[in-house]
């Protein structure tokens, strides 16, 4: 069994306001750092007030770009989140995992739906 370690997230961000993807590096080097010792990490949202996707696409959603996605469900969770927050958060892991399984493909489908689309031969 590997040794587990919890993070704070209100501490590494020092506010209860998770907002700015800025903050949400600093979670996602200190994740990146625990899995990388072979850690599982727990992610305590005590006292965060606010959390927007714009911050857990950084902190978590990029998780699913270096590590697999079976390695996260085992070795990732999160603690003392809110209803709303916890289905902010699954919302972004389904879409970082689609996302990294091929990228290319989800931002053509992107471009495609924005209407943005450089490949429609106009």
């Amino acid at each position: 069994m590997n040794p587990s370690v919890t993070l704070k997230i209100f501490e590494i961000v020092g506010s209860e306001y998770c907002v700015a993807s800025d903050d949400g590096q600093k979670v996602y080097d200190q994740i990146a750092l625990a899995l990388d010792k072979g850690l599982k990490v727990q992610l305590s949202f005590q006292n965060v007030e606010r959390l927007t996707s714009a911050f857990l696409n950084v902190a978590i959603g990029q998780l699913y770009g270096k590590y697999p996605e079976d390695r996260l469900s085992e070795s990732l969770s999160a603690t003392e989140i809110e209803p709303d927050d916890r289905a902010l958060l699954k919302r972004v892991t389904d879409t970082a995992k689609l996302y990294f399984k091929d990228p290319a493909r989800f931002n053509q489908i992107q471009r495609q739906v924005l209407g943005d689309d450089e490949d429609d031969g106009q």
